[in-house]
Parts: structure tokens; C-alpha cells; sequence
């Protein structure tokens, strides 16, 4: 597979999810440092936990550190020009929901060059499109958008399986790769746009479980 087409894509995953960091950031009105720290930490998070387990030797912003400049700079960026956005939250949904997607097609890519199953490079996919997202509102004080009624999760494991069936069965690593970013980005779209949402648990009545 061709790495140098996912380098690109990881690159932008970074900048937008670190954007969604650096956005949570202002919302909870951090210094610089915060933005910073917020931002690099959403924007390598995923891929990172992803590549410790993989074993990939160095992990990727170690051998690249460029990943990181990237984050700090969508820091800096923010830090002046958040306060110009109409709405904060919902350029944070857009910033986050444009990162899952394109994070879900080249963490489960990755994970496919590294010799893994199918249902293990969809795991990966999804966990390297969600725990830099989870790490960031653990930080910020807010229950991660994984664990509320958000379609989230599910638009990651849905991008990373269209991704990883079209790529083993030979339709081209582009085709694959734009399939996969639609599929995730349109679910969790629908979700942003509409208010559409899972399900959830309801208590019985007089009773908290």
C-alpha cells in the first residue's frame, strides 16, 4: 500500500483534530500553553495508543516530528482567531467530525501495512479517530463525545470498514480511501446537521438504574 498518499491524509487529520483541540481550548478559555498542549495532545493522541500497540517501533511524530509543529501551530493559530468564530461549538463539531473521518481511513490503512485481520485494522481506525478526541475533553473536564449519544464511534468503525473491504479487495487505494472519508464524514454530518443520535439507556421510574 502506498504510504506516501497516507502521510498526506495523516497530516491533515492532525491539523483538523488539533483545530477541535485548540478550539475546546478557548471554550474553556486557556492561556497559549493550554491551547497548545490541548491541541497536540487531540491532534497525535489516536494515532499514538495506535502505534504503541501495533508495535511499530518509534511512534510516528517521533520519527516525524513535523506532526507536531503542525499541532502547535493550529494552537497559535486559534488562540487569536477563536474568538472571531460566530460559534465555537459547532466549528469545533465540524473541525472534529472532518478529523474522525479522515483518522478512521489511516489508522485502519496503517494497520492493514502492519499485517493486521480486518476486524483489527477497523478497531484501529476507530481508535485512532476517537482517543485523541477522548483524551481532549478528559483534560477539558467534559464527558467524551464517544460516550454520549453522539453518532460518533459508529461513523469511524462504518469509514474504516468501507475503507479496509474496498482496499483487500483491490478497488484502489484513492477510491478506497475517498470512500471510507465520505462514508464517516456523511454519518457523522447527518448527526451534526439533523440532531440525529443513538439511543439511550432510560431509567426505570423511581430508580436511577
Amino acid at each position: 500500500m502506498e504510504l506516501r498518499g497516507i502521510y498526506w491524509l495523516d497530516l491533515c487529520g492532525v491539523a483538523v483534530f488539533a483545530a477541535s483541540g485548540a478550539l475546546t481550548a478557548s471554550r474553556k478559555q486557556m492561556d497559549i500553553v493550554g491551547f497548545c498542549l490541548i491541541a497536540t495532545v487531540t491532534g497525535i493522541g489516536g494515532g499514538t495508543i495506535r502505534d504503541l500497540l501495533l508495535g511499530q517501533g518509534a511512534v510516528y511524530w517521533i520519527a516525524s516530528p513535523e506532526y507536531v509543529l503542525i499541532c502547535i501551530a493550529a494552537g497559535v493559530l486559534l488562540f487569536f482567531t477563536a474568538p472571531f468564530l460566530e460559534s465555537r461549538y459547532k466549528a469545533l463539531l465540524w473541525a472534529d467530525a472532518a478529523g474522525l473521518a479522515l483518522f478512521c481511513v489511516t489508522g485502519a490503512e496503517k494497520a492493514l501495512d502492519a499485517g493486521a485481520p480486518l476486524p483489527v485494522a477497523v478497531i484501529m481506525g476507530v481508535m485512532t479517530a476517537t482517543f485523541g478526541g477522548i483524551i481532549r475533553d478528559v483534560l477539558c473536564a467534559e464527558v467524551p463525545l464517544v460516550l454520549r449519544k453522539e453518532i460518533y464511534a459508529t461513523a469511524a468503525a462504518a469509514g474504516a470498514l468501507v475503507d479496509v473491504m474496498l482496499a483487500l479487495t483491490g478497488a484502489g487505494l484513492i477510491w478506497a480511501q475517498v470512500a471510507g472519508f465520505l462514508t464517516a464524514f456523511g454519518i457523522r454530518a447527518v448527526g451534526i446537521a439533523f440532531g440525529v443520535s443513538l439511543p439511550v439507556y432510560k431509567a426505570r421510574a423511581g430508580r436511577d438504574y
